[in-house]
């Protein structure tokens, strides 16, 4: 047997602890760390084997014995000793060693039902019984229009496969996906687990979501603020025509019907709602003379409503 370390810190129990302390800490241990339930995990397979090692010694009255009074090491082997403490073995706290006590704390039938029956169901399991494979989580980047319009982009795992992920249509941000049969393999014959992506949307330059409508800052030029006429407008699945009334503001929201989020399963489609900002840019002298002469048959104070709150 390999050198362990000191048994009693690998089962995280007192060197005082009864065998009932000692049988439920192992207990808790092989149900963590046990191999059918951490396939492929050198770490917890170690665990396990350390633990058992551990559990093993103390769980054997004159092998505990024996190592408290430094005779045997961790790994069991008989070592040079000073002064004997058999004595002490002998009464008070050395009753723990009798034969009485390894009867009633050691490892027995019941113990191995109570620990497999946990982790497999009523009474033991084959190995090799069908086990279904864990659940494997993954992160997936989807530009904004791609969550709004839907795609199949590829996402490669840490193993080395490629995946190819359908993102549907209207997809929000923190959504989760399930592949079905992609996350890990079965044990003896059982059916793969699942692979659970998460979408994280990058937002975009312009639009904005909110629900399954589409928010966008128009920018438009004075003169087809004043006068009006169609502007070119940018949506989700290309740019189209829309009407500006003669006289808008910056501010005023238009909508386009339809043209936010497509329409899925019973869901209608969103619209796209386009807020205008006018840009005035730089005036040429023709404006400047223009407007340096221009007297408003209506003139409005655009100010009117602050200034009456002043």
């Amino acid at each position: 047997m390999a050198k362990l370390d000191d048994p009693y810190a690998t089962l995280g129990v007192p060197r005082t602890a009864t065998q009932d302390e000692i049988r439920k800490a192992y207990r808790k241990l092989a149900r963590q760390h046990h191999p059918d339930l951490n396939p492929g995990d050198a770490v917890s397979e170690a665990a396990f084997k350390k633990a058992s090692a551990a559990n093993e010694l103390l769980s054997d009255a004159e092998k505990r014995g024996k190592f408290d009074r430094g005779e045997i090491d961790a790994s069991g082997q008989e070592k040079a000793t000073g002064p004997s403490y058999r004595d002490y073995a002998q009464q008070g706290a050395g009753q723990r060693y009798s034969r009485a006590g390894a009867q009633s704390g050691g490892w027995n039938p019941e113990d191995l039902n109570d620990v497999f029956g946990s982790m497999f169901g009523q009474g033991q399991r084959r190995r090799n019984m069908p086990q279904r494979g864990s659940d494997e989580n993954y992160t997936l980047t989807c530009d904004f229009l791609d969550a709004i319009n839907g795609a199949t982009p590829r996402l490669t795992l840490p193993d080395g496969r490629s995946l190819s992920v359908k993102i549907p249509a209207g997809t929000k941000d923190g959504q989760i996906l399930r592949l079905r049969g992609q996350g890990a393999e079965g044990l003896g014959g059982g059916a793969a687990g699942d692979a659970l992506i998460t979408v994280t949307i990058k937002p975009h330059a312009y639009f904005e979501r909110r629900g399954n409508d589409i928010h966008v800052t128009l920018p438009v030029t004075i003169t087809e603020a004043a006068l009006g006429g169609p502007v070119q407008v940018p949506t989700p699945q290309g740019p189209v025509k829309m009407k500006i009334p003669a006289g808008s503001d910056s501010g005023t929201e238009l909508r386009l019907r339809g043209r936010g989020v497509p329409a899925h399963g019973k869901q209608d489609a969103g619209n796209l709602y386009a807020k205008l900002s006018v840009v005035i840019g730089a005036p040429d002298d023709a404006l400047k003379a223009f407007l340096a002469e221009w007297t408003p048959k209506d003139p409005v104070n655009p100010r009117a409503a602050m200034e009456d709150k002043a």
